[in-house]
């Protein structure tokens, strides 16, 4: 199957499905910042978290340092096996060395040479000094946007008899699902105004209670039952 990459460069559809993967386990997979990342490029961080990339096209949440920050998914790409985050410094450019001055042939006898005389003696650079060498500026840090919370999802359940709620923010559950009394389920159900559904929850409730009421019939009966056998034996004895 073809990878297919979001834009250009950066995590693939399949890089991310795995990256997805990974966090359902409990893993926290490391990824590598691209160059678009900004001076950050070449520097590892973990993914922490996969928001909803419909609120922001930077829903890849990433630990770096002790900041947990969204990104893009072209901002960064799967980290190698032993990388280490480190960016190559980059190398010292030589100095140019001055060019010779030309000679000149003039058609005339030359000058008298002057007496010599002495020159004052000029202090040579150190061999151990180092040539400064302007570098390129870096790129500044992009500046990281607030973190948006993910979505909260509460869910109200009738299976088999129960009603339960469940609620979960993203892909983190905060509670797993709970059985609650029919009454409670219709109280939760009035807060909200949506035709259907209250009439829903109220055909449910009916239905339980006419075979609640079904069963205490026959147990009723059952027990008449007992009871007139009981007096038969008691008049017996």
């Amino acid at each position: 199957m073809a990878t297919v990459r979001t834009s250009g460069q950066g995590l693939s559809t399949d890089e991310l499905q795995t990256i997805r993967d990974a966090l359902a386990a409990g893993r926290k997979p490391k990824v590598m910042f691209t160059e678009s990342a900004g001076q950050i490029a070449g520097q590892i961080g973990q993914v922490v978290e996969l928001a909803d990339p419909a609120v922001s096209d930077e829903w890849v949440v990433v630990r770096f340092g002790r900041d947990e920050l969204p990104f893009s998914p072209t901002d960064l790409t799967i980290a190698p096996k032993g990388a280490t985050g480190r960016r190559p410094e980059p190398k010292p450019v030589p100095e140019a060395a001055p060019e010779p001055e030309p000679e000149f042939m003039l058609d005339k006898p030359p000058a008298p040479v002057p007496a010599p005389r002495e020159e004052p003696r000029r202090e040579e650079p150190s061999p151990t000094a180092e040539t400064s060498v302007a570098r390129p500026a870096k790129r500044a840090v992009k500046a990281a946007k607030a973190k948006t919370p993910p979505g909260l999802t509460v869910t109200l359940a009738y299976a088999e008899g129960e009603w339960t709620v469940a609620a979960a923010q993203g892909s983190k559950s905060l509670a797993k699902p709970y059985v609650i009394k029919p009454a409670e389920a219709l109280r939760m159900v009035g807060l909200i105004d949506v035709p259907g559904v209250q009439e829903a929850v109220e055909q449910i409730l009916a239905a339980e209670r006419a075979e609640a009421e079904q069963q205490a019939e026959k147990l009723r009966a059952e027990l008449a039952e007992i009871e007139a056998r009981l007096a038969e034996l008691r008049e017996a004895g």
